[in-house]
C-alpha cells in the first residue's frame, strides 16, 4: 500500500470519528499512542529482537493490578468491547509514569475514542501494516501528512505549532548545517526544523558510521512545554529514524526561558511561539483568575521584559557557541519596538553578525494576522566593535499574496531569495535593488545607516505597494478578504493586550 493510500485510509476513519466528537487533534493523539505500541511490538520480534520492556498494568494508585497484564500491543489488540476500552485507558495511565521516551510519549495521555467498536477499527487498521519494514522516508511522510492535515483544522489551534515546511526548508538551505554539529530549537513544536536539517545533512553528505550515529542520537536538542505537541514531535522524529524507542528523550518539557542550563550549540533553528506577552494565570484575593505579565529574571539577558519574542531572541543568543549560527522566525514588533526592543537590537548587532533579514508575507501561517521575518545571525567573540557591518534585507512581502489553500507558500517561491543569500559564500553578494531598478527586492544597509534610524528600526522597506496605486494589480477577492481578516484579527489581538494591561493596572 502506498503512503498516500495509507494517509487517505487513516483520514477517512478520522472523518467517521469526527461524527462522534473526536477532533483531528484527538485522533492524531490516539494514532500516535497506538502506532508507537505497534512498532515496539514489531521490534521485539525477529529479526530485530530488541527486548524492549513494557510495564505491567497499574491501577489509579500506581500499584500493579491483580491480573498483571502487560501494557503492550499484543495484549491490547486481543481485547474487544468494553474490556478493550477499560484496558486501553489503564494502559495509557500506566505508561505515562515510565521514564525516557516511553513516558514522554504517553504523558497526560487519555482515551478520546469512547466507542469500543471504533477504537477496534483504528487498532485493526494499524495492525494491518508492517511499520518497521517501511522506509523512514515513507513513515515520515505519512506522519508529516497527518500533522499538516491537523494544522489545517484552524479551530483547534494546532497550526501555531506547525511552521510552513517550505519556509523551514529554505532556512535550512541557507544555513546548510554540517555533520557532527549540534542543532537546537527552544520551541520545537512538531519538530519541523529538526527533520529538515536531518534531511539536508543526510542528502548532501557522504556520511560515515560515526556521522550517521551522531545524526541519529546526538545532533538534535529541543524544548516543548505542551505535552501533546511534545509527543507528536517525538513520534515524528522516531518515524524519521531519529532517536531510539527505548532511549532518553532529547526533547525537554522545561520552559526554555526559565534558565540557562549551560548547553551551547552549533546551530539554532526556531520559530518561537506567536504572541507578544509572556504571562501566567494566578488567583487573586477575591478568588478570581487573572493574568499577570511574566518577566524572566535572567542575569545573562541584556534586558528584562515580558515580551516573549524578545526573550526568545535573547535566549537563542545565549544558546549559541562562539561560532554558532542562528535562523529565527520573529514578528515585526521585534524589529521596531522601542525601549527594551531597541536595546536588544543594538546588543544583537554589537555581539553577533546580523547579516540577513527575510521579510515574509501574510497568509502563510495557520495563525492569522502574523507579519513575520526571518533573522539570520552568526555569534561572535566579545569585542568593543560591532560585529554587524551591514544587513541585507530581502522583501518577500510587498505585493506578494499567499493563502493557505489556494496559493500556499512553496519552496520555489523563495528560490530567488536563496540565490541572493548565496549560502556557498554569503560574503559575495550583489544587490538586485538600485536607483535604476527600484523594484529590486534585495538590498543592503550599513550598520551606521541602521543606527541612524529612529529607535534603530530594522523594519525597513522601500518597494511601493501597487495595490494602493494600481487597481489592476489588486489581488483576487478571496486573497484580499483574507488579508482584511488577518489585519482585523491582528488589530483585535493588540486591543486585547492593551485591555489586559489596563485591567491589571486597575486591579493593582
Amino acid at each position: 500500500m502506498t503512503d498516500s493510500t495509507i494517509i487517505s485510509k487513516i483520514w477517512n476513519l478520522a472523518n467517521v470519528l469526527r461524527d462522534d466528537g473526536v477532533s483531528y487533534g484527538d485522533y492524531l493523539e490516539q494514532i500516535t499512542y497506538l502506532l508507537f505500541l505497534k512498532m515496539a511490538d514489531e521490534l521485539n520480534k525477529p529479526p530485530y529482537s530488541k527486548g524492549l520492556h513494557f510495564p505491567r498494568l497499574k491501577d489509579v494508585e500506581g500499584n500493579e493490578t491483580e491480573n498483571g497484564e502487560t501494557c503492550d500491543w499484543e495484549t491490547l489488540s486481543a481485547k474487544r468491547g468494553a474490556e478493550l476500552e477499560l484496558f486501553y485507558s489503564q494502559l495509557l495511565r500506566s505508561l505515562s509514569t515510565e521514564k525516557g521516551m516511553l513516558g514522554q510519549i504517553f504523558t497526560k495521555s487519555q482515551n478520546k475514542i469512547q466507542d469500543p467498536a471504533k477504537l477496534s477499527r483504528v487498532i485493526n487498521m494499524i495492525d494491518n501494516e508492517e511499520w518497521s519494514m517501511m522506509g523512514a522516508d515513507v513513515k515520515g511522510k505519512i506522519y508529516e501528512g497527518l500533522l499538516e492535515k491537523n494544522a489545517e483544522d484552524t479551530k483547534s489551534g494546532a497550526g501555531q505549532y506547525f511552521t510552513p515546511r517550505a519556509l523551514i526548508k529554505t532556512m535550512v538551505a541557507c544555513v546548510q548545517p554540517k555533520p557532527l554539529k549540534t542543532i537546537a530549537d527552544p520551541a520545537c513544536g512538531t519538530g519541523g526544523f529538526f527533520l529538515s536539517a536531518y534531511d539536508w545533512i543526510a542528502e548532501n553528505n557522504q556520511l560515515d558510521r560515526e556521522e550517521k550515529e551522531f545524526l541519529k542520537s546526538s545532533t538534535f536538542h529541543g524544548n516543548e512545554i505542551v505535552a501533546n505537541t511534545r509527543r507528536l514531535c517525538l513520534m515524528n522524529m522516531y518515524l524519521h529514524n531519529i532517536g531510539e524507542i527505548d532511549g532518553e528523550s532529547f526533547i525537554s518539557s522545561n520552559d526554555a526561558l526559565i534558565a540557562d542550563d549551560g548547553s551551547r550549540y552549533d546551530y539554532v533553528l526556531a520559530n518561537p511561539p506567536f504572541g507578544k506577552k509572556s504571562s501566567m494565570t494566578i488567583t487573586n484575593d477575591q478568588g478570581e483568575a487573572q493574568k499577570e505579565d511574566l518577566s524572566y529574571n535572567r542575569q545573562d539577558f541584556w534586558e528584562t521584559t515580558s515580551n516573549k519574542q524578545l526573550n526568545f531572541l535573547q535566549h537563542i543568543k545565549t544558546l549559541l557557541k562562539v561560532t554558532g549560527e542562528a535562523a529565527v522566525v520573529l514578528p515585526d514588533n521585534v524589529l521596531f519596538e522601542g525601549g527594551v526592543g531597541e536595546e536588544v537590537r543594538k546588543q544583537l548587532m554589537l555581539t553577533t553578525d546580523l547579516h540577513t533579514i527575510l521579510r515574509l508575507p501574510t497568509g502563510i501561517f495557520y495563525a492569522n494576522g502574523v507579519k513575520a521575518n526571518v533573522l539570520f545571525f552568526d555569534n561572535k567573540p566579545a569585542s568593543k566593535e560591532a560585529h554587524t557591518t551591514e544587513v541585507w534585507i530581502y522583501d518577500y512581502r510587498t505585493n506578494i499574496h499567499h493563502t493557505l489553500k489556494k496559493k500556499p507558500l512553496t519552496k520555489a517561491d523563495l528560490k530567488d531569495f536563496v540565490k541572493c543569500y548565496n549560502p556557498e559564500n554569503r560574503h559575495k553578494r550583489s544587490e538586485s535593488w538600485s536607483a535604476e531598478n527600484p523594484e529590486g527586492r534585495w538590498r543592503k544597509f550599513t550598520y551606521k545607516e541602521i543606527l541612524a534610524r529612529d529607535k534603530t528600526n530594522l523594519d525597513i522597506f522601500w518597494l511601493k505597494d501597487k495595490s494602493l496605486t494600481d487597481l489592476d494589480n489588486l489581488p483576487d477577492p478571496d486573497v484580499l478578504a483574507g488579508e482584511i481578516i488577518e489585519n482585523l484579527e491582528s488589530g483585535l489581538a493588540s486591543f486585547k493586550e492593551i485591555m489586559e494591561t489596563i485591567n491589571m493596572a486597575e486591579k493593582q
